[in-house]
């Protein structure tokens, strides 16, 4: 397991990223756009990136392959949920708690890119596991 000191030196690198792609790009495209250039922000960072990443969900003694999709999953460890919206709304939030859960991760990042300034855009969830 990947140690909180790592993960949080790979969510600096990530924000850092976003930042980086916001600065170029700016705020109002799809979040498909902003998706493909942060992993190669990413990969160039040297990072491990995986994109639309199928997670299946299970259910008492169904198993649903394929239930939902992580946009990426950085490391093995960290989970990014790309956002272009007006504001990150509390769905969001839970979203990614229940991403976290499901699959017993310790943190994400929610980062909407369609703000004037990035930082702005960058929410940490944490999972207490």
């Amino acid at each position: 397991m990947i140690s909180e000191d790592e993960l949080n030196r790979i969510s600096n690198v990530v924000i850092g990223c976003a930042i980086e792609v916001h600065r170029i790009l700016g705020p109002g495209l799809l979040e498909s756009a902003y998706q493909q250039c942060l992993a190669w922000e990413l990969r160039q960072a040297g990072l491990v990136v995986e994109e639309q990443v199928a997670i299946p969900l299970y259910y008492k003694s169904l198993a649903i392959p394929n239930a939902y999709r992580l946009d990426m999953l950085v490391e093995s460890a960290l989970v990014l949920e790309l956002k272009s919206v007006e504001r990150i709304e509390p769905i969001h939030l839970a979203q990614m708690l229940t991403y976290l859960k499901v699959n017993n991760y310790r943190l994400g990042l929610l980062l909407n890119f369609n703000l004037d300034i990035m930082r702005k855009g960058v929410k940490r969830v944490v999972n207490n596991l």
